[in-house]
């Protein structure tokens, strides 16, 4: 992916953030879907899931397989796709945590963790994983 861009318009960026804030102080998590942009991805929607992850949920997620697995399907064959997942992190920055770098299944998809302070969102960051690191990737809010 290079030097990829995320681009994510602005009232998907705000139902992740009330996502985080619903979800505090567990974190929340769902599916990016969106399309090749240009050199980046473009985010389109975000489709919300419960977080499945056993243990405790103020510091790992797990997106529903049913939600994935239906997401998948009604995308069919294009031109929208999973791109990537997003998640939040409870007092904690928008940064990949440990545990995130022992999560990744789907090493092409990007990673958007929203920090939470004291149930207020409080920014957000992109990445890519990258041989068990995560790289930041820019991202631009949209209109």
């Amino acid at each position: 992916m290079g030097k990829a861009v995320i681009r994510l318009p602005q009232s998907v960026l705000t139902q992740i953030f009330e996502a985080a804030e619903t979800a505090y102080p567990e974190e929340c998590c769902g599916l990016l879907v969106g399309l090749d942009d240009d050199g980046g991805v473009r985010v389109t929607r975000a489709e919300a899931s419960p977080n499945v992850a056993d243990g405790d949920r103020r510091k790992r997620f797990l997106v529903d397989t049913k939600v994935q697995f239906d997401l998948m399907r009604g995308l069919g064959q294009g031109p929208e796709r999973i791109i990537g997942n997003y998640h939040s992190h409870p007092d904690q920055a928008p940064v990949p945590s440990a545990q995130d770098r022992q999560s990744v299944y789907y090493p092409e998809h990007v990673w958007l963790i929203v920090g939470v302070e004291n149930g207020r969102a409080a920014g957000a960051a992109a990445f890519r994983p990258d041989g068990g690191q995560f790289i930041e990737i820019p991202l631009e809010s949209a209109p």
